[in-house]
């Protein structure tokens, strides 16, 4: 279980101390798929970045399954199992699929059907794949899903993915959330997604309302998402509460 205690985040602007995260705290629990909104600029991708190790709090406590990692960097974090998604993922040119599977697993002799494995979990094929770079040559989608794989290679225990249907094609994303909704039902994984898109809010466990650097609001999808869609018409009820 992830615990995320009083966490405060602060920082020196010319016009003095602005706060960016405000005593946050939440637990969240194992093989669930939390799903983080709220209005652009409201602090939840430095929540995020907070627990991957990308910032660093000013106040509170990190705990991850009982052991505190406040002050532990991000390849110590990634070695208790924690990986982060980022909005564009990056690209390796000269770099093929396999090799990029084979880093992640740790495992030098990594087999091909652990790779088809991998692969298969996020719908791709394998032969399609694994011999292709990771380069400019492969679609927003692919190399999402590709970074999603080496994420289950890595065998990670919690995975955090920050607005993954940033600058990626329709089919892609039905093919996205097609995958999501699969690791959901595997359990295989505990997933934090950071989003505005309803397909992915929909396939919450549960969904955390975030603004003004503040947990506004948490509930199962069936209480919160009709909530959020109110807002269409005027001001949140759920930011207002």
């Amino acid at each position: 279980m992830l615990e995320l205690k009083h966490i405060t985040y602060t920082v020196s602007t010319p016009e003095g101390e602005q706060t960016i995260l405000n005593d946050i705290s939440i637990d969240i629990p194992d093989r669930k798929l939390i799903v983080f909104t709220g209005p652009n600029g409201g602090g939840k991708t430095t929540l995020a970045k907070v627990i991957m190790g990308l910032v660093t709090p000013t106040g509170g406590q990190i705990l991850f399954n009982g052991q505190d990692i406040t002050h532990l960097g991000i390849t110590e974090r990634a070695k208790l199992g924690i990986s982060y998604g980022f909005q564009q993922p990056p690209r390796f040119k000269g770099i093929t699929v396999r090799n990029l599977l084979t880093i992640a697993s740790g495992d030098t002799g990594l087999s091909k059907d652990k790779c088809c494995k991998y692969l298969t979990q996020v719908g791709l094929c394998a032969n399609d794949y694994l011999d292709r770079e990771v380069d400019v040559s492969l679609s927003g989608g692919e190399v999402k899903r590709i970074e999603i794989a080496t994420l289950l290679a890595r065998g990670s225990e919690l995975m955090i993915f920050d607005e993954p249907e940033a600058g990626i094609d329709l089919w892609s994303f039905a093919r996205l959330t097609e995958t999501f909704e699969q690791l959901r039902q595997r359990e295989l994984a505990t997933m934090i997604i950071i989003s505005h898109q309803e397909r992915i809010i929909q396939l919450a466990d549960e969904i955390v309302v975030v603004g003004g650097g503040e947990l506004k609001h948490r509930g199962s999808t069936e209480e919160i998402f009709p909530l959020i869609m109110a807002d269409t018409l005027g001001s949140c009820p759920v930011l207002n509460k």
